[in-house]
């Protein structure tokens, strides 16, 4: 039976669908301000997608895969099917691609809501304040270093602390798979008992797609091979019989964190060979973000190469995407938040309103009271606009 709009419910929200208040609301724009300003000042720049496009627009590529969590509807204009994006960087990828057409390097950042069928996790949002950078053209481990730096600069630069940096290769766990003919299918069955850790899981898939016991031992390696960056040498000399692809993606690996471990000295910095996020398009490095508290990763990111070819010209890029949302949960309150208002007592006098005006332009914010109405009482700040000696001040 359909619940009536009169029991009193019809103001609910669905699952994983919030309002933000003024409160979080300034917070989440201070941010969106002060991140847009770094990454502008790193060189990237700033594009905007469309929020909903035609379906086989939108799933082409690297975006198929997102299939599942993209809403569909129906066109009135077109009678095409449309999809209300789920995750922006296939839309970047296309701009790059399609549009901008440069050889050169391009870096690009965006910021927007996305839409989900359903939440990522437990109490997650499915309209997420997603912000991204990609960088493309640039196949060289110095773009992935350049972007995890500016990752953690970012997260940095709003506040939060005691950053460490989880650390994998998709080429490792590809390669090994490669070195099978293991089909796209078996690839997925296996990453995702690589990804649950455990040793069993893995060993059971790697039987019933009868792979050499040599293989099989590797597979399960990668479930227990973590830990600080400075190991990462010891597991990857139990990887020098495999392929010379396994073997370069250990050494891409290992390049990469030693030059992180000196340009991010305070951040701590891990691998984990058991983290194969996105393994249908990403295909060199990837990288998680945590912080004490978080529980799951506040920021993540990888390489994947030739992003572009679906639309046309394939092209290097690597990048990383945060839900600004979520990540403003984390972030101390500051002044921002409970900002200083000072109220004017309306009257028709042309040199309060002037007064009024070059206050607001120095940045203060001044709120009129009508008929004496009365300020906010959840406001600390009792500061007026008084007429006193003549003119008009603050006190």
């Amino acid at each position: 039976m359909s619940q009536s709009l009169n029991s009193g419910d019809h103001w609910l929200l669905p699952v994983g669908v919030e309002e933000t208040l003024p409160t979080e609301a300034a917070r989440i724009e201070t941010l969106r301000r002060k991140v847009l300003d770094l990454l502008n000042s790193w060189g990237y720049e700033l594009v905007m997608p469309p929020l909903m496009e035609f379906l086989d627009s939108l799933l082409t590529g690297v975006g198929h895969g997102l299939e599942i969590e993209t809403f569909k509807l129906t066109d009135q204009i077109s009678g095409r099917m449309m999809g209300v994006r789920a995750d922006m960087t296939p839309q970047v990828a296309r701009i790059d691609a399609h549009y901008l057409r440069s050889n050169a390097p391009r870096r690009l950042c965006y910021f927007g809501p996305v839409l989900r069928t359903r939440p990522d996790c437990l109490g997650c949002s499915r309209v997420p304040l997603q912000l991204g950078a990609e960088l493309f053209g640039v196949k060289s481990s110095q773009a992935d270093i350049e972007i995890v730096e500016l990752l953690v600069e970012t997260l940095s630069s709003i506040g939060l602390e005691n950053l460490h940096v989880d650390l994998g290769h998709m080429g490792i766990f590809q390669g090994l798979s490669s070195s099978e003919n293991l089909d796209a299918q078996a690839q997925e069955k296996l990453s995702t008992a690589i990804g649950s850790r455990s040793r069993d899981d893995v060993a059971h898939v790697c039987e019933s797609l009868e792979l050499s016991q040599r293989a099989t031992e590797l597979f399960v390696l990668l479930t227990a091979s973590s830990g600080e960056v400075d190991t990462l040498s010891l597991v990857s000399e139990q990887f020098l019989d495999a392929s010379e692809d396994v073997r370069q993606s250990f050494e891409n690996l290992s390049q990469i964190s030693a030059s992180l471990k000196k340009r991010l000295p305070a951040t701590r910095l891990y691998y984990d060979l058991a983290a194969l996020k996105g393994q249908s398009y990403h295909n060199g490095l990837v990288f998680s973000v945590y912080m004490p508290g978080s529980g799951r990763a506040i920021a993540s990111g990888g390489r994947y190469d030739d992003i572009g070819k679906a639309f046309g010209r394939a092209r290097a890029a690597t990048g990383f995407s945060l839900d600004l949302r979520a990540i403003s949960t984390y972030v101390k309150q500051s002044d921002t938040d409970t900002e200083k208002s000072i109220y004017a007592n309306f009257k028709d006098d042309p040199a309060l309103f002037d007064a009024v005006r070059q206050l607001r332009l120095q940045g203060q914010r001044v709120i009129y009271r009508y008929d004496n109405e009365q300020s906010d009482n959840n406001s600390e700040n009792r500061t007026q606009l008084v007429f006193k000696d003549g003119k008009w001040i603050v006190e």
